[in-house]
């Protein structure tokens, strides 16, 4: 056990470190993952023994939901509003097309069972969504023509329909199944998918706004408790789980919840940590010396992958949109295989369903193709096609977006004896370039206007422009000892030449803005300003 839980460590450890190398030398980390993977495999460097596809399926599932739910939690819904149709055809159509064209491929070209081909198909037809949201990311990668919403949307929603897709060849090569069975199957799917994703997603916000739950993180393990048992019971009753999933990720990240400022961290970090864990597996599973007889089939459905099946889809689910040659063009470059056809992979290869081809290793191949290929190369078609917005930020698309304005907040309460008290905020000379932009009144929050009244005790919120220049100072913090000549004295007896400026005073628990009247007392604990005095 001692031996496992370091081992696990070590991996989790080296992991996160090319995570950090990778973006420097300019390769895909996801790469990196699987070669790791493969050295530490039966044909690498320290042969490990590993090849428990069941444990490894279990593992998978549980990165993929996770995976799921957070690619729903970060796509924002009101950038992706407008090409949410758009979206939505490529996830559905566009995944059944590409399945179709490349089964057919595999049929007619490789000499696959009709059924055989199918499911290779099925399994590489949807888009890795985790590697597209990391690319956009850290390249900070805007597209023009709303691209990157499209292709966020797009990639986050066709894992269940590639998932159901497998689901039914897989059925029809073990005991079969007929057309009636099929939209039975398919309909059970969806609606569930639909019901249990739309239900439990409004039930978890709606707790987490009328149950406060104090506890810090505890609304992390509170939702993912949530997205897991809504998986399970979901896939219990022959619904699509992943689809549940990504919808209770859709609602909960379009929530405005005040949690998002920890949630959107943990799931972020969670989520590559999954995504290391897959392509770690797929590395781990492999055995490179069986790879030469499924090579050049893998390379072949991987050219026609990357040249007609993926493009033809576009191209002709796109007509009705009126969608521009070169977003098409980009559009299909970018649809990386990845974590799911990890997931659906290792779903096929323990199925009893009689398979000849190695589809698993066939699976890697192009895995490994097109995070090299297409995750290497996909800023650079987009500059050659002219789709980059030099003024735009991708990260709008993300529902973690948070627009930074330069400006600051200045907290005072209104004494009985300050000039304020008593006087409408039209009469009042505010400090220049300042606005009151709220007022607190025995606990209530009031928005002002020019008529509002000031009253002695309201807690007035100012707002002010930051200064983006950086100001050097030298600030420093000591403790006013009994023994101090600073005792009994007020700040504005005190020599600002020998003892600098006091700009805070922490006396007990409370924090006061000092102004000249203030007597220092034993215990005091003053921050001072010690630049130069003119």
């Amino acid at each position: 056990m001692l031996e496992m839980m370091l081992f696990v460590a070590v991996i989790l450890l080296v992991c996160s470190l090319l995570k950090k190398v990778s973006g420097r030398i300019g390769i895909p980390s996801l790469l990196l993952f699987i070669v790791l993977g493969m050295l530490m495999g039966s044909d690498g460097i320290f042969k490990v023994a590993f090849d428990d596809f069941a444990f490894a399926q279990v593992i998978s599932t549980v990165a993929l939901v996770v995976i799921m739910f957070s690619g729903g939690f970060e796509t924002n819904i009101k950038a992706s509003k407008p090409v949410a149709a758009k979206a939505i055809v490529l996830s559905s159509l566009g995944t059944v097309l590409t399945a179709v064209f490349v089964g057919l491929f595999c049929y007619i070209v490789l000499g696959m069972g009709l059924l055989e081909g199918m499911l290779c198909g099925s399994v590489l037809s949807s888009t890795d969504a985790a590697s597209v949201f990391s690319i956009l990311r850290s390249k900070k990668l805007a597209l023009k023509e709303n691209t990157a919403p499209l292709l966020e949307m797009e990639s986050g929603s066709n894992d269940p329909f590639a998932n159901m897709l497998t689901i039914v060849i897989l059925t029809a090569m073990g005991s079969g199944i007929s057309f009636g069975e099929v939209s039975v199957l398919l309909f059970k799917q969806l609606v569930i998918g639909l019901v249990f994703g739309f239900g439990v997603g409004f039930l978890i916000r709606s707790i987490i706004k009328t149950i406060r739950l104090d506890t810090t993180g505890i609304e992390t393990v509170f939702i993912s408790a949530a997205v897991f048992a809504a998986y399970a019971a979901c896939s219990l009753l022959d619904g699509n789980g992943f689809l549940s999933v990504y919808i209770i990720g859709i609602i909960l990240g379009n929530a405005h919840l005040k949690e998002n400022k920890t949630l959107v961290p943990f799931f972020d970090g969670v989520t590559s940590i999954m995504q290391a864990i897959l392509f770690f597996l797929l590395g781990l599973l492999s055995y490179p010396s069986r790879m030469g007889d499924v090579l050049l089939p893998g390379i072949a459905i991987m050219v026609f992958m990357l040249i007609i099946a993926r493009p033809l889809a576009v191209f002709l689910l796109s007509l009705p949109f009126k969608q521009s040659r070169k977003q098409n063009i980009l559009v299909s470059f970018a649809g990386l295989r990845g974590a799911s056809s990890i997931v659906f992979a290792i779903q096929a290869f323990l199925d009893p369903a009689s398979i000849s081809y190695d589809i698993f290793h066939i699976v890697f191949i192009i895995v490994l193709l097109s995070i090299s290929i297409q995750g290497t190369f996909l800023p650079m078609v987009a500059k050659k096609l002219d789709m980059i917005d030099e003024e735009g930020d991708v990260l709008k698309t993300f529902t973690d977006y948070v627009d930074e304005k330069p400006i600051n907040y200045i907290a005072f309460t209104i004494a009985k004896e300050h000039s304020y008290c008593g006087k409408a905020i039209k009469d009042i000379t505010l400090p220049p370039h300042t606005i009151i932009v709220n007022i607190q009144r025995n606990n209530v929050n009031i928005v002002p206007l020019g008529n509002t009244v000031l009253q002695c005790g309201d807690v007035v919120l100012l707002c002010a422009l930051e200064k983006k220049k950086e100001t050097e100072l030298s600030l420093f913090e000591k403790m006013v000892d009994e023994e101090s000549h600073l005792i009994g004295n007020s700040l504005k007896t005190i020599d600002r030449e020998e003892n600098g400026l006091v700009v805070l005073v922490q006396r007990g628990e409370e924090f006061i803005i000092p102004d000249g009247n203030l007597t220092l007392e034993a215990g005091d604990r003053i921050v001072i300003n010690h630049s130069v005095v003119e």
